[in-house]
């Protein structure tokens, strides 16, 4: 696997985190937020590159096999938001204006899927947008 290849598996991996992070906020994932980034995912995320993974899969499915890992253990919202941010700080460059854009849209899309986004949400919501414009 060239590098480029594992740190674009890695932003997948991290963009799943990231959209898990913003489901979980309040404490809970609805079914409507799994629909939602399912959809979103398969709409956008897999025309934004050619990287795959190690099993010749478009890499940006690990977005989803990340969230329900997540999912299934219960990981904390805070910790694994900060996770992202950590990855975010430590490799910026991948993150070009459309990954961005597609991030901040697709964190959007799964916090008003559910009876819209709430007070923690939008924090969240909130220190996304002031990482990716400072």
């Amino acid at each position: 696997m060239t590098s480029k290849t594992k740190l674009g598996n890695e932003l997948y991996q991290n963009l799943g985190k990231l959209f898990y992070a913003m489901a979980m906020a309040d404490r809970s994932v609805h079914i409507n937020e799994m629909e939602k980034l399912n959809e979103v995912v398969k709409e956008h995320w897999l025309d934004v590159d050619d990287v795959e993974d190690e099993y010749g899969s478009d890499a940006a499915l690990q977005i989803i096999s990340v969230f329900d890992w997540l999912l299934e253990y219960e990981k904390d919202s805070k910790e694994i938001y900060e996770e992202f941010e950590a990855f975010y700080t430590e490799h910026e460059l991948v993150f070009t204006p459309k990954i961005k854009s597609l991030a901040m849209s697709t964190s959007r899309a799964i916090t008003a899927s559910f009876y819209g986004s709430n007070k923690s949400e939008l924090i969240l919501l909130g220190r996304l947008q002031l990482l990716f414009n400072h």
